[in-house]
This record gives structure tokens, C-alpha cells and sequence, in this order.
């Protein structure tokens, strides 16, 4: 099964990272991996005056920060993964990423704010949820 895992670094990664791990039964390493970070665009009107190696390199070393750690802790438990680093909006990229790349789930760590709060502010897993064609599982 391909299974897209999209993390940001957060104590909510780190929840659905020990889940996987957990249900090594049927989520382990037989199964391909996608972990995906998704940095938020620098303002057009900042990127405009930064030279495009140096917001590459921004961009690079902030999902570096996020990939390093696990990669450690799928190497501990016997994980293999692929590390794709995008930029844009977390959500729309997640959603295009999943349905693109023909996975079979996504695995997502959630914030698990109230119906208030998502009303309010949104929720990248609602977003996630109503945007894309392939099975989510929410880990809170």
C-alpha cells in the first residue's frame, strides 16, 4: 500500500509517527511511505527581493529540520520512507499530492480543535478531508 504521511515537525506528528510504529501489524515497512513537508510560501513581495538559491536553500533547511528526526525514528523501527519537500498551502498540497501520486492513504496527524475553532480558523485535516479522493486516517 502507498501511504502519504504529512508532517510538520509538531507534537501531532510526532502522535501519528508513534502510531505507525505502534501498528507495525498493518502499517509497517511493508508498505511504501511518502512523508511530506509543506513550507508555507515566503510573502511575494519578500521572495521578490531574495535571490532564488537562497529561498531554495530557506526552504530546503526548514523540511530538513523536520525530516531529520525521522529519519531517525524510521530507522529505529525498521521504516523505509521517501522525503518530498513542497511549498504552498499545507492542505492543497497534501490533497493534489495524494490524489497525483495515486496513494492508497494518508495518515495525518491531527490538531483536533472544536467545530468552533475549525469554523473559525480552518483545519488543514478538514480541508484534506473535503479536497481529496483518497481515504484519511486522522491520528489525534
Amino acid at each position: 500500500m502507498k501511504i502519504l504521511a504529512p508532517v510538520d515537525g509538531s507534537s501531532y506528528t510526532k502522535r501519528m509517527l508513534a502510531y505507525i510504529a505502534a501498528n507495525d501489524d498493518w502499517l509497517g515497512g511493508q508498505h511504501h511511505f511518502t512523508l511530506l513537508n509543506v513550507q508555507p510560501a515566503v510573502p511575494p513581495r519578500a521572495a521578490a527581493v531574495i535571490d532564488k538559491a537562497t529561498l531554495k536553500g530557506y526552504y530546503e533547511s526548514e523540511s530538513e529540520k523536520v525530516f531529520k528526526p525521522i529519519r531517525t525514528f524510521f530507522g529505529r523501527h525498521g521504516i523505509q520512507g521517501q522525503y518530498i519537500a513542497k511549498v504552498g498551502h499545507a492542505a492543497d498540497v497534501i490533497a493534489q499530492s495524494a490524489d497525483k501520486g495515486g496513494f492508497d492513504l494518508i495518515v495525518l496527524g491531527s490538531h483536533g480543535q472544536s467545530s468552533l475553532m475549525n469554523l473559525v480558523m480552518g483545519s488543514v485535516a478538514t480541508k484534506v478531508i473535503a479536497h481529496c479522493k483518497v481515504p484519511v486516517l486522522l491520528i489525534r
